[in-house]
């Protein structure tokens, strides 16, 4: 008797509409070109026999080990040097990480030191990562021979 019911009964609005089917108006204009246009810009016919050529290379990051090694080393090293009161920016870093897992669930404060080392430390190896991807990238490409 329910399935009998159920596959007898509609819903009004689900099973029947009364609206007729929306037509397509085009409108058109002498101030827009016209409504045909290519469904895909990069294969426009173009002066170059249909490519498109861009000089922009796939690889521009053209990432290397050696760049983040050698970075690494060359901003651990000079970091490390005890000129801040007979402490290292890497150990006061490092101490101040320690300080603030003391009582992790809390996080640190605005006022705390953590965020000054933290800022400082990274600052310096992302401008010594960023110098030595372009020395190292500028001298394996020989840009700096022209």
């Amino acid at each position: 008797m329910a399935a009998t019911m159920a596959s007898t009964t509609t819903i009004a609005g689900l099973a029947t509409s009364s609206l007729s089917p929306a037509k397509r108006t085009t409108l058109s204009s002498g101030f827009i070109r016209s409504p045909v246009a290519n469904r895909n810009p990069l294969k426009q016919n173009l002066t170059s026999g249909g490519r498109v050529t861009c000089s922009f290379q796939r690889d521009w990051l053209r990432k290397d080990l050696n760049v983040i090694g050698f970075g690494l080393i060359g901003w651990l090293a000079p970091s490390s040097v005890p000129i801040i009161n007979g402490n290292s920016l890497t150990g006061l870093f490092f101490n101040s990480i320690g300080e603030e897992l003391a009582h992790f669930p809390t996080p640190p404060a605005i006022a705390s030191s953590f965020w000054l080392w933290l800022i400082t430390w990274h600052l310096g190896l992302f401008i010594t990562l960023t110098f030595g991807q372009i020395g190292f990238k500028g001298r394996t490409e020989s840009y700096f021979d022209k």
